[in-house]
């Protein structure tokens, strides 16, 4: 499995811990993220990872910013990303179940680094459960 992840200055220290625990469980990972503290734009570093999950050069994506909102709008433009947002692992399982997403959006500003590394490893496990679902899913793209 390969992952790509990004964040903005919210989230360094966040990022940091999520790549030692996936590389810990033999998980690929691109890294885009800063690594700094200072204040950067976000979509520099949501665009690569987005592309990558847009293209299916990664199995799934993480972002981190503050409020995760930033992240989740710049990669929602992708035609073939679902980034959700999620603050607890129960948002974290109905966004893979019912949503099929393929972006965790992490805002670090309201949640934990343990928490944020059970929420990754939460949605990596969860599996879409297609039916009525994916009908749902299936209506996200905008067609003219």
């Amino acid at each position: 499995m390969t992952i790509s992840i990004g964040n903005d200055h919210a989230g360094p220290d966040y990022k940091q811990a999520i790549i030692k625990h996936l590389k810990y469980k033999g998980i690929s990972v691109i890294n885009y993220g800063t690594d700094g503290f200072e204040s950067v734009d976000y979509p520099d570093f949501v665009h690569p990872v987005a592309k990558d999950v847009n293209e299916n050069k990664v199995d799934f994506g993480i972002l981190i910013c503050g409020s995760a909102n930033g992240v989740a709008m710049t990669a929602n433009k992708y035609p073939n990303v679902r980034a959700g947002i999620c603050w607890m692992s129960e948002i974290t399982v109905l966004t893979r179940q019912h949503n099929n997403a393929n972006i965790i959006c992490i805002p670090a500003r309201y949640t934990a680094i343990p928490q944020a590394i059970k929420m990754v490893d939460t949605f990596l496990e969860t599996k879409f459960e297609g039916g009525r679902h994916q009908n749902r899913v299936s209506k996200i793209p905008i067609s003219y």
